[in-house]
């Protein structure tokens, strides 16, 4: 009787020859779903193509997510396993990715790594964003490299656009949609004009959100990668927390209907410009015209959006997050570091992140813009006039206001739009017009960017 042949790993291609003998050694620490996507690119491309070889995959509990194809499959004698992250930085691994996220025990990992002059390649976008700078120094000191192409938009190679095609321009804005999660729900209410609810709903059903999404929706995740994108592309240090941001739990369907008079939809913006000592930063929604590259930008997906002084702008558009398109970008930055090792020591730590000469400035999110200001309150004679007279007050210009028909009096909603002004003549304005009678909650105040 004809046996039945034993299952294969996806797409294995045993044919691929490997010299392990000049091969970095490579450590995988996690093996959720970016590191699963790791190994099998890794297989798939015959380790690398010869350049990287999968020794050590450590993970909590790794009996049960063990993966035969792993092992048996593509590197058959020699892959092991463990729980102990320590373990892996006492192995004579050359290379550790770190994907388990977060800042515990993932900082203690990369430190050590790079103390044991080991080279670190990771996603973290947290560790990054916060210890960066200190991390990349103390690579530098022990002659090995840490990239992270990764922790920002997932597969698209905006980071490495930044360290090498844009270096010889002098950049001095940065804008991006970086959160699929918060893309994906706005997409959604524009598209169906469904409430903000329904549309979370939908979007953990899918997965694109997590069952506590706050860090996404309140603007700390894309404040985070905000914080990579001005230290790699603007060479300025800017912690997370100084970066303003804004949540988008309170945006509608109504929204959608008056941006969309306005020729512009909504979505979450994150921003960073340079103007001498000065960086201005936020996170929030804001209106975009539905013309503009924002404005197209559907579902998951991520775009970058970059200005120099003598390359103008340029844009980077792809997914943002998932396995593959992530390991896509950690199997790049492996190669990369195993190139530089493979030309030799010397070259070792001379590389793209060479130290960066720092600039702290002052951050500010007095950026000046016009602005829509959507109102929801129980209708009265001298609503408009009350609200004319306090902007006035603060030297606030009105641009238009839109009054769409049939909603209920006693919850209706409208909106003005102001002309150009900065945020801080609009805050104490805004603190005002919340405290009237008619108002049946705060002003929702949303940027009009163009």
């Amino acid at each position: 009787m004809q046996k039945t042949p034993p299952e294969q790993a996806p797409d294995a291609n045993p044919a691929v020859p490997r010299d392990r003998t000049s091969a970095r050694r490579v450590a995988l620490v996690g093996f959720g779903t970016v590191g699963r996507a790791v190994a099998k690119i890794l297989g798939e491309r015959g380790d690398g193509d010869g350049l990287l070889h999968l020794t050590h995959i450590c993970n909590r509990n790794f009996e049960r997510k063990k993966q035969p194809w792993v092992t048996e499959r593509w590197f058959p004698t020699d892959a092991v396993w463990t729980d102990d992250f320590r373990a892996v930085l006492n192995s004579d691994a050359d290379i550790i990715v770190e994907l388990i996220g977060g800042l515990t025990p993932a900082e203690e990992l990369v430190r050590g790594a790079l103390n044991a002059g080991k080279s670190v390649v990771t996603a973290n976008k947290q560790l990054i964003a916060r210890h960066g700078p200190d991390l990349l120094q103390l690579a530098s000191a022990n002659g090995c490299q840490l990239e992270f192409g990764a922790s920002v938009a997932g597969g698209v190679p905006v980071l490495p656009a930044l360290r090498t095609g844009l270096c010889g321009d002098r950049l001095h804005g940065i804008a991006g949609i970086l959160n699929g999660t918060c893309n994906y729900i706005l997409s959604r209410i524009e598209t169906d004009r469904i409430p903000f609810s329904e549309a979370l709903e939908e979007a953990q059903a899918r997965g694109y959100a997590e069952a506590d999404a706050s860090e996404d929706l309140d603007g700390g995740d894309a404040r985070a990668k905000l914080s990579i994108l001005a230290l790699a592309g603007l060479h300025v240090r800017v912690s997370p927390g100084d970066i303003r941001a804004r949540t988008i739990r309170p945006i509608d369907a109504v929204d959608f209907d008056y941006a969309a008079e306005l020729g512009c939809t909504i979505r979450q913006i994150s921003r960073a410009d340079l103007k001498e000592t000065t960086l201005f930063a936020d996170v929030g929604p804001s209106l975009v015209p539905t013309s503009s590259p924002f404005g197209r930008v559907q579902k998951n997906l991520n775009l970058v959006l970059t200005s120099g002084e003598y390359g103008g702008d340029m844009a980077f558009l792809g997914a943002g997050a998932g396995g593959d398109p992530t390991a896509v970008a950690v199997v790049s930055d492996l190669m990369f570091v195993a190139e530089k090792l493979a030309a030799g020591s010397s070259s070792v730590g001379s590389g793209p992140h060479r130290p960066l000469q720092l600039a702290s400035p002052e951050v500010s999110c007095d950026f000046e813009t016009p602005w829509y200001l959507r109102f929801l309150v129980k209708d009265q004679p001298g609503i408009i006039a009350s609200l004319a007279a306090i902007l006035s007050s603060h030297q606030l210009n009105i641009d238009a206001v839109l009054q769409n028909p049939g909603f209920d009096k006693s919850a209706l909603p409208f909106v003005i739009t102001l002309e150009p002004c900065r945020d801080a003549q609009l805050h104490p304005a805004l603190q005002e017009m919340s405290a009237l009678p008619f108002a049946l909650r705060p002003c929702l105040c949303l940027p009009i960017l163009r």
